[in-house]
């Protein structure tokens, strides 16, 4: 009967061919190379828990009496948009589950995304013929940022109603348009009526379509381009050597999916994340303390907590404190992004394509710069706790806000010079791994010395460049299943 169908199709719109090309088609074997997907199944279980949410959520702020099953708010007065998550949390069926593992995948995804970013920037996946590619990562990891924000917000607790007087403070910030721009985006003065229903349609409707949209694109690109994987023996800039995507690669992506899927849900029923019913309800006169927002925002938060009590007057205007942090270091973090395959070619002069990719030791002065990028971000986001950490350790906020503001300048420069040091003693002594390189290597980070291991040309390694085994000598490799280079249980692809 499936034979027929098939045929019954193929006779009609001629598949087979584009088909029988599709499952032969190679993917590399690396693990780092599933971290993508990690990021695409977590957003599947959004989806799947996002669906089953909206049939129980009312995104209204209408107020009423709360009169359910939790005891030490019935009686009060809360938002429709409060008392329904508190239904589907406490009343529903595999409510609190579903509402938790959609929480959790959130934050995956998000963290799926950063990571996968980072593969790609430490060894140069974003080069020519990628840019676009990196440019559509950069674009989903804001809209993932995005409507993560403006999911947690939909609840009307205290603590998401804490998170929206921020980001309305940060609006009002931007010089001329930031008064329009809180009322276009609230509805009004902050707190507005509309702000839930307007969140509810931007979260469940315009970002996932876009974030559709553009995974559609990304794997469009993905397809149409080689795939990417670490020169080793038998691999060249003009060949794939891996699995292919029938059956081996589709079955580990199966695996993949439903291990990311069990996870999630065994997340969702263990760890308790987002308890609305101990926040309360949100309230203008009140704050949450402490207070801090998902992990992905952190940095932002952190940044808040650590720039001086500064305001500028520019052209006859005065510039409010909360937008440097709030505003400009965002924008200026995302244009770096956007902008960095660019930046580096104009400083390599290094315009042409490249399929395989570098280890982070091969281009120590970009990996030290993410390094140090990345311990930038990370002392903010820590910094983002101060409230916290202050209140663990019993010292005061102020102190411990003055003692981040110092190591924020003192750390990444530090760790960018310490990941320099690593990577050119790692490159000059020879090791295939960190863990091999013997530490006499670091007092020769040049690969003078006795850094080198034996039998290896100084300064090199046996997946440095250069013709291989199983290499015919014109840049293609000659390996091929069972033989000359390839692992036996490896496909090669070497179409053009």
């Amino acid at each position: 009967m499936l034979k027929k169908v098939a045929r019954w199709i193929d006779n009609r719109l001629g598949t087979s061919a584009f088909t029988q090309d599709a499952l032969n088609k190679v993917f590399p074997d690396h693990w780092s190379f599933m971290v993508g997907e990690i990021a695409l199944y977590a957003f599947v279980v959004l989806i799947v828990t996002g669906i089953f949410l909206s049939f129980f959520f009312d995104a209204s702020t209408s107020q009423s009496v709360y009169d359910g099953s939790y005891a030490p708010l019935v009686g009060v007065e809360v938002s429709d948009a409060y008392k329904s998550t508190l239904e589907i949390s406490l009343d529903v069926r595999a409510g609190l589950v579903m509402r938790q593992t959609h929480h959790w995948a959130a934050l995956v995804f998000v963290a799926a995304i950063v990571v996968h970013l980072c593969r790609i920037f430490f060894t140069g996946a974003f080069r020519s013929p990628r840019e676009l590619n990196w440019i559509i990562g950069i674009t989903l990891l804001i809209l993932a940022i995005f409507n993560g924000f403006t999911g947690y917000s939909l609840p009307d607790d205290l603590l998401s109603g804490t998170g929206l007087r921020i980001a309305y403070s940060i609006a009002l910030s931007v010089p001329l348009l930031g008064t329009w721009m809180g009322f276009l985006i609230f509805g009004g003065e902050f707190p507005a009526d509309q702000i839930i229903s307007r969140l509810l349609v931007t979260h469940i409707m315009i970002v996932p379509a876009l974030i559709i949209g553009l995974l559609t694109a990304h794997l469009a690109l993905l397809w149409r381009q080689k795939h990417t994987q670490f020169p080793e023996p038998g691999r060249t800039e003009h060949n794939v050597v891996g699995s292919k995507l029938w059956p081996t690669y589709a079955a580990k992506s199966l695996g993949l999916f439903f291990g990311v899927f069990a996870i999630l849900v065994l997340m969702g029923g263990l760890f308790q994340i987002n308890p609305i019913w101990l926040y309360g309800p949100f309230e203008p006169q009140q704050v949450s303390s402490p207070a801090q927002p998902d992990w992905y925002l952190g940095w932002v938060d952190g940044a808040l907590r650590l720039f001086p009590a500064v305001e500028l007057r520019a052209f006859g205007f005065e510039i409010p404190n909360p937008f440097y942090p709030g505003v400009l270091l965002p924008g200026v973090t995302f244009l770096a992004l956007y902008a960095w395959p660019f930046l580096e070619q104009a400083f390599t002069h290094d315009r042409e394509p490249h399929n395989l990719l570098d280890r982070p030791r091969d281009r120590p002065m970009r990996t030290a710069l993410g390094a140090t990028t990345l311990a930038f971000y990370t002392v903010m986001f820590i910094a983002s706790s101060s409230d916290l950490i202050a209140k663990w350790f019993t010292v005061s906020v102020l102190d411990l806000v003055r003692v981040f503001q110092v190591l924020v300048i003192l750390i990444p420069p530090a760790v960018g010079w310490a990941t320099y040091r690593l990577m050119k003693a790692l490159a000059g002594s020879g090791a295939p791994r960190l863990t091999e390189m013997p530490l006499s290597a670091l007092t020769h980070p040049n690969g003078r010395g006795n850094g080198a291991f034996p039998h290896q040309e100084r300064g090199r390694d046996a997946h440095a460049g250069g013709a291989t085994a199983g290499d015919d000598g014109d840049g293609r490799s000659a390996a091929r299943t069972g033989g000359d280079g390839a692992l036996p249980a490896q496909r090669i692809d070497d179409r053009e």
